[in-house]
């Protein structure tokens, strides 16, 4: 953790607002205070991936709590955004430090161009020494803007950006094994892998109301950036210090793989499916256990309407999602080719049939995930 060069720093609503909407220029400062010390102090780059604009927005629009609707939700983002970008501007220049916003939506990082775009400017931003301020663009966003509390996007970025580490600040110090604060209720200081978690109740948004995410999204991110060889440190906002400085606190997740190429990491968990091939048992054990490209031999059916080139589920005969690739066909070529050899295909249908359905550098098998 003291070594890491680049970090990823996600810090949610709850501890940036007040219960009641509207930012808190105190916590905000403190925040500001951590990673500008351990910007210039460690000789590290920072990324920070702030929530808080729809809640930020709620008083200024005299919104008591978080609106359910959708266009007062974006109406609060719109005028939230500003203030708390403002906010870090200023906080920010107490140390001569520049700030750059980047507003994503989960299309830019599901679209491939979007997503290497999203890259180049984080990284000439970090190169020309400002810290990046990442938040999701809720003013326009529609479904995106439910996305976990920026949980997820922060692990996304977190591979986008090669970062050393990713820190979730939250107001929980850590993953408990029930309840925090309940008698009994102990923190998990280490995650080595799903088995650790075996058992484990998981909670949703906490109290204050004013985000979306809580331990569930928070852990599913973790899933994300471990399993592409990011390290992750869970904890509250009031011990960032201690998880940058790399001592005790909150619950650490080893890495649980390697870094990916970024497409496939945009396969496994940022791409969306726009239809599935369903696998026999033999093609299941070919793909998730030889990994080997999928032919058309090893199709049972096809669903939903795709084109070459789009991202698709690949399911047992059960139904289960057992790894996502591009389809080299379109939906309503599938049907001829299901259950026949590729050597059939191509004396009847012509050479461009005598190849995979889903290459394997294509491909990739969905790793069970850390939440029981």
């Amino acid at each position: 953790m003291t070594g890491a060069r680049r970090v990823v720093v996600k810090v949610g609503s709850s501890s940036l607002t007040t219960a009641s909407g509207g930012l808190d220029a105190d916590r905000v400062d403190a925040l500001v205070d951590v990673l500008a010390k351990v910007r210039d102090g460690g000789g590290r780059e920072v990324v920070l991936v702030s929530s808080g604009a729809i809640a930020a927005g709620l008083a200024p629009l005299g919104l008591v709590r978080r609106p359910k609707d959708l266009a007062r939700q974006q109406a609060a983002a719109s005028v939230g955004q500003g203030l708390l970008v403002a906010r870090y501007t200023a906080s920010f220049a107490r140390y001569g430090v520049r700030v750059g916003q980047v507003l994503l939506t989960a299309d830019d990082t599901s679209r491939r161009g979007h997503y290497r775009n999203a890259y180049s400017t984080l990284d000439k931003l970090l190169d020309m020494g400002a810290v990046p301020v990442v938040n999701e663009n809720d003013t326009v966003a529609t479904d995106e803007i439910r996305f976990g509390d920026n949980d997820r996007l922060a692990a996304l970025v977190a591979h986008l950006v090669h970062a050393d580490l990713l820190v979730l600040l939250s107001d929980v110090d850590g993953l408990y094994d029930g309840p925090p604060g309940t008698p009994g209720a102990a923190r998990i200081a280490e995650v080595t892998g799903p088995s650790d978690l075996a058992g484990v109740t998981i909670g949703s948004a906490g109290k204050a109301g004013v985000g979306t995410g809580g331990m569930v999204t928070k852990v599913e991110a973790a899933n994300i950036a471990t399993a592409a060889g990011i390290p992750v440190v869970l904890t509250s906002a009031s011990r960032a210090a201690d998880a940058l400085a790399g001592r005790d606190t909150g619950t650490y997740f080893h890495r649980t793989g390697r870094r990916s190429a970024d497409r496939l990491l945009w396969l496994a968990h940022a791409s969306t499916p726009q239809g599935a091939l369903i696998l026999d048992d033999g093609a299941v054990r070919a793909v998730v256990d030889r990994r080997t490209s999928l032919l058309p031999a090893g199709i049972s059916a096809v669903e939903g309407e795709f084109s070459a080139g789009d991202p698709v589920e690949l399911r047992d005969p059960q139904g289960v999602p057992v790894a996502r690739g591009l389809v080299n066909f379109d939906a309503k070529e599938i049907p001829q080719l299901l259950g026949r050899s590729t050597r059939d295909l191509a004396r009847e249908l012509g050479p461009a049939y005598e190849r995979e359905v889903v290459h394997r550098d294509d491909l990739v098998i969905l790793t069970p995930r850390l939440t029981p």
